[in-house]
């Protein structure tokens, strides 16, 4: 168990969706005028499956330098960009000694791959048989070494050190979903037990990839044939459609917030994530516990619900059915049917829309047609829940401060 010393706090906040870049955007789409997820999502570019795309972004506002830009795939772009949006909500991107005695914590996945590449080898597979020779001839002429070293997931925790100075230490995390809530549970962990005072946490995923498709369709988790409701009507999802997402936050220590006059969204209560069997009831057990161990109360009209399911038909189902029992009186918001699903940086996407909700102190718009209650309140309190579509489980509380 953590030694919680420490009240753990979000002081800044960088999130870029299909709904567009910064907090400001999608802090009045949560509480003003409601979401529009067929005006930013692409169902012709991949079908049968449906996207939700990247915005237009002027990456210059927060990677200045040409060659950096260059030196970078999408998804690392799009990390450093949220990246530097947090640290700028937070009031830390000018501080040059805060960010070089800051930790840094990201979510990655395996790099975007050359699909032309891959491709070929396919093709040319198909007329050889011996493959592995082929496979090394491939390997060793279509592909330059610069390109290969892009790939690599701590690059992305690099160039953010490159170009936001962030140098204190830093971890890189893989594994999908799960990499998401382990980074932001190992960051609040550290902070809680006093060993740290400052982290920027998140991390990033680009939905327009050929391959991340192909992964998501061998394991039968992408819908098909257009954006559909989030929901059915028996309680399960229509399936999984990826979407684009940088997501980072700053997280501090109450008394560090506090003695440099920072700006505090909301208190980060508890965060623990878990992994194991899902079969028969053992995923409910595990969520029960992950809750009693992070949720200081049962959840009242006060608390918001922003429920990560995946859209994977009977795991959401189970999902939202878990959720619904144990906290009746909590509305749910499924953000996925408004910015898709966006596998390392899910989590932290959640906590992010979570932490503009509750800062806002409007009433949440509902997000998933015809299964998001109205709430006439604004919210005191969040619970964000994300479940892995293979494996991984996270349970989040956010409160805001009296």
């Amino acid at each position: 168990m953590t030694n919680r010393n420490h009240e753990v706090v979000v002081t800044g906040v960088g999130l870029v969706t299909a709904l567009g870049v910064g907090g400001d955007l999608h802090r009045t789409a949560l509480t003003e005028g409601g979401f529009s997820p067929e005006a930013i999502s692409d169902s012709e570019r991949f079908a049968p499956y449906t996207v939700f795309p990247l915005p237009q972004i002027d990456w210059s506002e927060q990677i200045p330098r040409r060659g950096d830009q260059r030196q970078m795939e999408n998804w690392q772009r799009l990390g450093v960009f949220a990246a530097g949006l947090a640290l700028d909500d937070a009031g830390l991107k000018e501080d040059v000694e805060a960010c070089a005695s800051m930790d840094m914590i990201v979510a990655a996945g395996g790099g975007e791959r050359d699909v032309a590449v891959d491709t070929l080898i396919v093709e040319e597979g198909r007329q050889r048989n011996d493959r592995e020779q082929l496979l090394n001839e491939k390997l060793t002429t279509e592909l330059r070494p610069t390109l290969f070293l892009a790939q690599l997931s701590n690059l992305l925790a690099g160039n953010i050190s490159i170009v936001h100075k962030v140098t204190g230490s830093s971890r890189t995390l893989m594994g999908e979903q799960g990499a998401g809530i382990s980074a932001i549970e190992t960051a609040h962990a550290r902070l809680a037990a006093g060993q740290s005072t400052h982290c920027l946490v998140g991390g990033a995923f680009v939905a327009e990839r050929h391959d991340m498709l192909m992964v998501m369709e061998a394991v039968h988790a992408l819908a098909r044939n257009g954006l559909k409701p989030f929901w059915n009507e028996d309680g399960t999802a229509n399936g999984m459609n990826l979407g684009t997402a940088g997501a980072f936050l700053v997280l501090e220590t109450r008394e560090h917030a506090e003695a440099r006059g920072a700006r505090i969204y909301v208190r980060l209560d508890g965060v623990l994530g878990d992994r194991g069997s899902r079969e028969e009831d053992r995923l409910e057990q595990r969520l029960a516990r992950l809750c009693d161990e992070t949720v200081p109360a049962d959840g009242d009209s006060d608390t918001v619900i922003f429920c990560g399911a995946a859209g994977t038909p009977e795991l959401s189902r189970r999902e939202r059915q878990f959720l619904s029992k144990r906290y009746p009186d909590s509305p749910l918001r499924t953000w996925g049917a408004v910015v898709g699903h966006s596998l390392e940086a899910q989590f932290t996407t959640g906590l992010a829309l979570a932490c503009l909700a509750i800062d806002e102190d409007r009433p949440v718009k509902p997000m998933a047609q015809g299964a998001d209650a109205e709430i006439a309140k604004p919210p005191r309190s969040a619970i964000v829940t994300t479940i892995g579509h293979v494996r991984g489980e996270g349970v989040a509380h956010l409160s805001k401060l009296s």
